[in-house]
């Protein structure tokens, strides 16, 4: 619960704040702790667009609702932003700073004093477009700020008996799709329905790449293994199919954070 303080402590001063709420572990530990410090002068907001799905937003709902925090929805289209569609290495970039100059417009009409997201500790290793964003439109990232890296924040939420706790990380949609191909409504709905169809056969962490007409799933390489159970892979097949796939390829890597980033060759100069 020290910990928590600090983190608590270290928001205080701000007097006020807008919260990116996804709803997952890293922006849920912020949403708590601004409620905490600064009361109703903390606001989450979600925004809703092509690339999160209703379960994710309903979810995101109820969490708030148990935190306590003020939150509000906010609806556009992200396939409509120049740029996002054609898919480029920096699609992040151009996703946050949508997301991140909409929040500072709210932020500004209702005289709230920051910016806050879920940026972690462990995050500024791997290569993310998105902070460019962040640092040129001075979003705040208390969780980085402070060196709090994801087991850390897993084990604050276990101890606040948050429900995220244990949720497995879920970046956007779009993610699923190769840098390059174009993003479509059509390619979400059907990444969309194919991880819905998984997680209803029990799958908990999980992919689904769009490779045009094949689906290429990963999955933890303990739960590959349920995959060969009798009827099972039948049946993930018939469902992924139904999704608007031909071919259904499990991959035997397993599953791995930003696995489509090993076709940028060069994507350990770039600046994250």
């Amino acid at each position: 619960m020290e910990r928590l303080e600090l983190l608590i402590g270290h928001l205080r001063p701000l007097g006020s704040a807008v919260v990116a709420f996804s709803g997952g572990a890293d922006s849920a530990l912020v949403a708590w702790a601004a409620h905490r410090a600064l009361g109703d002068r903390a606001l989450a907001v979600t925004a809703r667009s092509e690339s999160l799905s209703e379960g994710e937003a309903a979810a995101a709902r109820a969490l708030a609702e148990r935190i306590g925090i003020r939150q509000e929805e906010i609806t556009y289209s992200e396939l409509a932003i120049p740029g996002y569609a054609a898919n480029t290495p920096d699609r992040c970039y151009v996703c946050k700073g949508e997301l991140f100059r909409r929040l500072a417009v709210i932020a500004d009409e209702r005289d709230l004093a920051a910016v806050l997201d879920g940026t972690n500790a462990d995050d500024l290793s791997d290569f993310r477009p998105g902070r460019r964003a962040a640092e040129e439109l001075a979003v705040r990232s208390p969780l980085s700020e402070l060196g709090w890296g994801k087991a850390a924040i897993r084990e604050a939420l276990r101890e606040l008996e948050l429900p995220v706790w244990d949720k497995p990380s879920s970046p956007c949609l779009s993610s699923r799709v190769p840098y390059g191909d174009p993003i479509t409504r059509e390619k979400l709905e059907q990444i969309g329905r194919a991880e819905a169809a998984l997680r209803e056969l029990g799958f908990r962490e999980l992919r689904v790449r769009h490779h045009g007409s094949t689906a290429r799933i990963e999955l933890p390489r303990a739960e590959m293994g349920r995959v060969l159970a009798d009827g099972l892979a039948e049946e993930i097949v018939r469902r992924v199919r139904e999704a608007g796939f031909a071919f259904v390829a499990l991959d035997l890597e397993g599953l791995r954070s930003g696995s489509l980033n090993r076709l940028l060759p060069t994507v350990g100069s770039r600046t994250p």
